[in-house]
């Protein structure tokens, strides 16, 4: 498995954050990736701190927030 199929629930994000994400069908960093800032903001149970998580995670991958 490539780094941008890695699996959002391997991530230590916060059980809101973990079923915000599941319930929008984001699964993988390349599912995140299809998503902006913005959005993932308006996500209930999401909030900056998943950001400042999921920022460097995707930059590992050779990904980034939709623009």
């Amino acid at each position: 498995m490539n780094d941008s199929s890695r699996l959002i629930r391997d991530l230590k994000l916060s059980e809101p954050a973990q079923r915000a994400l599941e319930e929008a069908g984001i699964v993988t960093l390349q599912d995140v990736a299809q998503w902006s800032v913005r959005e993932l903001l308006s996500l209930h149970g999401l909030g900056p701190k998943t950001i400042r998580l999921l920022t460097p995670v995707l930059d590992e991958a050779g990904l980034k927030f939709k623009p």
